[in-house]
């Protein structure tokens, strides 16, 4: 059955049809057609996520090299974690799925399919994902787009089931890379497109893992089991709610979708309850408090963070405070606050690009509680290897008291965070998400919300022990474990 003309037994109209196969003759023509190409693939290890966790990095192999098709074997079982570099939310939750696969006795095998510019399906994510990072930009820049274009399309654009129609034309390009692999190793698909394309290629065992917590059809991959992280996610999608305006469509099965809870990596689960004795610990004993800044994978919001940044320098100053930043591979914002923020160069540190220094001074700072150079100051992290650049995050969050995060897929994760304005309407429910948990605020959608929040939690620091108590209690009733339930669901 054709993929775009009927969607969970709704039928696509004529209009849109065509609108499909016109895009996806535009893609052909500016990127060419290689439906006939045949690429072989191999096994290469990875300095940052084959120590973590055994990860294995699929990668194009040349003609004359080992591969699947002349000899290279897999591991024994083997679960492949199929994604795209867009942002670096996909990313983290793909790390996630990997960690907890690894915990679960698996060897992961990391797939992106925007990691092959030899072919037309990378070509076409690249030029996507360029134009998605270019609008999250301006959407902070410029208000006036933000409001009529980027809010409308990532709440309600994408949420339209003619949008995916006209994806699942475009994810038919990027099935040649799929030639080499075995169609019965358990795929999970961290991004619709990974997802669309695996069935597309023939592969039986799909989990499309939806992120966020605004069903949109954007995300949707029919053929693959869809797993959500929240229970409203999971009412949203299974009836397709709102996905042709107020008209019911034909719903989903049950056989279709499950609700897991929070993909969150295996390591921070684990040491869950230890993590948050710590930040008690500290916020009773009035050590400084670690905040925790992120640089998102599009590079947005950086002038809101140097408001943040220049409310939290007078505190650094007076020892009341620490701050760890992770600009991920965007080292031209710390030029920013450099420039934009007195005293930031004075009270920095940098890590740049030394990805055992970064593990070893993450190691120290989680566990010390006493004012060492690790949690004193402000400390930043740049890596321009993008494993390295997201998983530091993960490094720090738990040696960390309060991360200040957009509402995107860190909202999902156990620690205290203060959530700051969104980029996109379909992040708006993660906050929603935080807060009804209790691990995290309300979306401080205004700056003066957010550096009143800030003033708060150093004012209050019992505040994190009632976050803490709210991050046990959702450990304790398996909220964060669904990236061992997706795992559970894809063999």
């Amino acid at each position: 059955m054709d993929k775009t003309s009927i969607i969970f037994g709704n039928k696509i109209d004529k209009k849109t049809l065509k609108k499909a196969i016109k895009q996806q003759k535009k893609f052909l023509t500016k990127f060419g057609d290689d439906r006939n190409t045949q690429y072989h693939l191999k096994i290469i290890d990875n300095e940052v996520l084959t120590p973590a966790f055994g990860v294995k990095i699929i990668t194009l192999a040349k003609n004359t090299e080992t591969n699947f098709s002349n000899g290279q074997q897999l591991p024994e079982k083997s679960i492949i974690v199929g994604n795209i570099r867009m942002g670096f939310g996909h990313y983290r939750i793909s790390m996630a799925m990997a960690s907890a696969a690894a915990s679960m006795g698996y060897t992961p095998l990391w797939f992106d399919l925007n990691s092959f510019p030899e072919t037309t399906g990378t070509k076409i994510i690249s030029y996507l994902n360029d134009l998605y990072s270019m609008g999250s930009r301006w959407s902070q820049k410029y208000s006036l787009f933000n409001k009529l274009f980027w809010e409308p399309l990532n709440s309600e654009g994408f949420r339209k089931l003619t949008y995916n129609a006209c994806d699942q034309k475009i994810t038919e390009l990027m099935t040649p890379i799929f030639h080499d692999l075995d169609k019965n190793i358990p795929f999970i698909a961290t991004h619709a497109w990974a997802s669309q394309a695996a069935i597309h290629a023939g592969m039986k065992k799909v989990v499309n893992a939806i992120p966020d917590n605004w069903p949109m059809a954007l995300h949707l991959s029919e053929g693959a089991l869809h797993t959500v992280q929240t229970p409203s996610s999971y009412l949203g999608y299974r009836t397709l709610r709102g996905m042709k305006g107020k008209i019911q469509l034909n719903p989903m099965q049950e056989k279709d979708i499950v609700y897991t809870g929070h993909y969150i990596d295996h390591e921070i689960v684990q040491n869950i309850e230890s993590d948050c004795k710590k930040r008690i610990l500290r916020a009773q004993g009035k050590s400084p408090i670690r905040f925790l800044l992120t640089v998102g994978g599009a590079g947005a919001q950086g002038n809101y963070f140097v408001a943040i940044i220049k409310k939290l320098i007078p505190f650094i100053e007076k020892g009341k405070v620490s701050l760890y930043i992770n600009v991920g591979d965007h080292k031209d914002v710390i030029d920013l606050f450099n420039k934009k923020c007195l005293g930031f160069a004075k009270l920095s540190q940098n890590h740049f690009d030394n990805w055992k220094e970064t593990r070893s001074f993450c190691k120290t700072a989680l566990n010390s509680d006493e004012k060492l150079e690790s949690t004193t100051g402000i400390h930043v992290f740049y890596n321009k290897d993008i494993f390295a650049a997201v998983y530091s995050t993960n490094l720090l969050m738990r040696a960390s008291d309060i991360l200040v995060t957009k509402p995107s897929e860190l909202a999902f994760y156990p620690i205290p965070k203060i959530m700051i304005k969104h980029i996109g309407g379909h992040e708006v429910w993660g906050a929603i998400r935080a807060a009804e948990i209790g691990d995290g605020t309300f979306e401080c959608e205004a700056l003066e919300s957010t550096l009143g929040m800030i003033d708060q939690f150093i004012k209050y620091p019992d505040l994190i022990t009632h976050i803490c108590n709210c991050i046990l209690a959702a450990y304790k009733n398996h909220i964060y474990d669904g990236a061992y339930k997706v795992i559970d669901a894809s063999i």
